[in-house]
C-alpha cells in the first residue's frame, strides 16, 4: 500500500477496524454467555454494526465517536442483550480519541463506563469476587493499554513533525550560511581584482611614462620600461585567466596562490618603476594561514601602487615583525604625506592614503575591511618629517 495517497491508506486503516469490531462484538453476542440475557437477535447485532460504522469518523470527530459509542454500550446493556465486555468494543474509540490528542476525554469516557458498569452490576448482585478480582483488571488494563497505544502514537506522530521542522530549519540555515558565505567570496575576488588592476595599471602608467620622456635621448631606458610594462600586463593576464578559471569551475580557492612568498617579484616589479625598496624582517617568520598570507601580500601591494600613484617618493621601506600572534606590517615612504593621521585600527572610513587625498579612500576601505574579517586592523598616517606610513596588524591564525 506504499504506492496509496494517505486518504487511501486512513479508509483503509478504518475499514480494518470497523471490521475488527464488527467481528468481535458479533462473535461476543452470537456466544450469549449471559443467563438473563434477551438473546441474540437483529437488533443486537444492529447495535454491533452501528459501532463498527462509528470507526469511520473517528478521525474527524474523535470525542464525538468516543461518546456515541459510550452511549450505544450503555443503550446496548440497559436492553439486556448478550454481554460483549467493555473494553473491546470502546477500545478503538478510545485509542481514537487519544490519538488526536484528547487524552482527558478518553480517560473519563473510560472511568465513566467502567464506573457505571461495576456499580450496575454489583447492583444486580452479581459475584463480587469474579467482578473486583478478575473482569476488574482485566478491563481496566484493555482501557489502559488502548488509551497508551493511542496517545503514545499522538507523541510519536509530533516527535516526527518536530524532527521534520527542526531538519527544515537547518536546511534553511545552512542555505542562509552558504548564501553568506558566497557573498563573502564575492566581495573576496572583488577585493583581489581592484588590488590586482590598481597595481598593474599603475606600473604601467608609470613605465609608459617614463618610456615616452625617454624614447629620444635614452632609448634603451625606454625599452627597459616598455619591457617592464609587457611583463606587467602578461602578469595580470595570467592571475585573471587562473581567477576566471576558478570562478568557472565553482571553486574560487583554486585561484592564484597568493602570499608573502611571492613578495620578492611583487618588490622587483615596483623597483623596476624606479622605487628603492628596502625589505626588512624581524622576529621569528611562521607560516600564515592562507586568508592571512594572502591578505598581508594585499596590504603590501595596495601600498606599493599608492605609493606609485600619488606619493612622488623614492624611497619605500617595507617592515614584516612576526610577534606573539601576529604579524606587523609597515609600509612607509619619503613621498608627500598626507599632512594628518587618516586611518584607526579597524575603521572602514575612507582614509586618504600617502597624499593622494579621496583618490585612495577605496584602496585603503577594502584594506581595513579585510584586516577587519580576520580580527586585525588598519592605520595609516603622516608624519611630521614627510612621507605616509601605513600599520597593518595581521593575525597569524584566522579569527572565528
Amino acid at each position: 500500500m506504499r504506492g496509496e495517497p494517505p486518504a487511501g491508506r486512513e479508509l483503509a486503516v478504518d475499514t480494518g477496524l470497523a471490521m475488527l469490531v464488527l467481528v468481535v462484538v458479533g462473535t461476543a453476542i452470537t456466544a450469549d454467555v449471559g443467563h438473563a440475557s434477551a438473546g441474540p437477535g437483529m437488533a443486537a447485532y444492529a447495535f454491533g454494526a452501528l459501532l463498527a460504522v462509528l470507526m469511520f469518523a473517528r478521525r474527524r470527530w474523535p470525542v464525538a465517536t468516543l461518546l456515541l459509542t459510550a452511549l450505544t454500550l450503555i443503550v446496548y446493556y440497559g436492553l439486556s442483550y448478550p454481554p460483549i465486555g467493555l473494553a473491546a468494543p470502546a477500545a478503538a474509540a478510545l485509542y481514537s480519541a487519544a490519538e488526536q490528542g484528547e487524552l482527558r476525554w478518553s480517560v473519563a469516557t473510560a472511568g465513566a463506563l467502567f464506573g457505571i458498569s461495576t456499580t450496575h452490576r454489583i447492583l444486580e448482585g452479581d459475584d463480587l469476587a469474579y467482578l473486583l478480582g478478575f473482569e476488574t483488571g482485566t478491563t481496566l488494563g484493555l482501557m489502559a493499554a488502548a488509551i497508551a497505544l493511542g496517545d503514545g502514537v499522538r507523541a510519536r506522530r509530533g516527535w516526527r513533525a518536530e524532527l521534520a521542522r527542526q531538519s527544515h530549519a537547518a536546511r534553511l540555515e545552512r542555505e542562509r550560511e552558504s548564501a553568506r558565505r558566497v557573498e563573502q567570496e564575492r566581495l573576496r575576488i572583488a577585493r583581489d581584482l581592484h588590488d590586482l588592476m590598481a597595481h598593474t595599471v599603475s606600473v604601467i602608467s608609470l613605465h609608459t611614462d617614463v618610456a615616452r620622456e625617454s624614447l629620444r635621448d635614452a632609448p634603451e631606458v625606454a625599452e627597459r620600461s616598455l619591457a617592464a610594462a609587457r611583463s606587467a600586463c602578461s602578469d595580470v593576464s595570467r592571475e585573471l585567466r587562473l581567477t576566471l578559471g576558478a570562478l568557472r569551475a565553482g571553486d574560487p580557492d583554486d585561484g592564484p596562490a597568493l602570499g608573502l612568498d611571492r613578495l620578492d617579484g611583487l618588490v622587483a616589479t615596483a623597483a623596476a618603476a624606479g622605487l628603492d625598496i628596502d625589505v626588512r624582517t624581524s622576529g621569528r617568520p611562521v607560516r600564515l594561514s592562507a586568508i592571512s598570507d594572502a591578505t598581508a601580500y594585499r596590504v603590501v601591494q595596495e601600498s606599493l601602487s599608492n605609493v606609485l600613484r600619488h606619493a612622488d617618493a623614492r624611497r619605500v621601506r617595507v617592515d614584516l615583525d612576526y610577534g606573539a600572534g601576529e604579524l606587523l606590517l609597515r609600509v612607509s615612504d619619503d613621498g608627500r604625506g598626507a599632512g594628518t593621521e587618516t586611518g584607526t585600527d579597524t575603521g572602514a572610513g575612507t582614509g586618504t592614503g600617502t597624499g593622494g587625498g579621496e583618490s585612495r579612500g577605496w584602496g585603503l576601505t577594502g584594506m581595513r575591511e579585510r584586516l577587519a574579517l580576520l580580527g586585525g586592523g588598519l592605520r595609516t598616517s603622516s608624519p611630521a618629517q614627510g612621507g605616509f606610513v601605513v600599520e597593518a596588524s595581521v593575525p597569524l591564525e584566522e579569527h572565528s
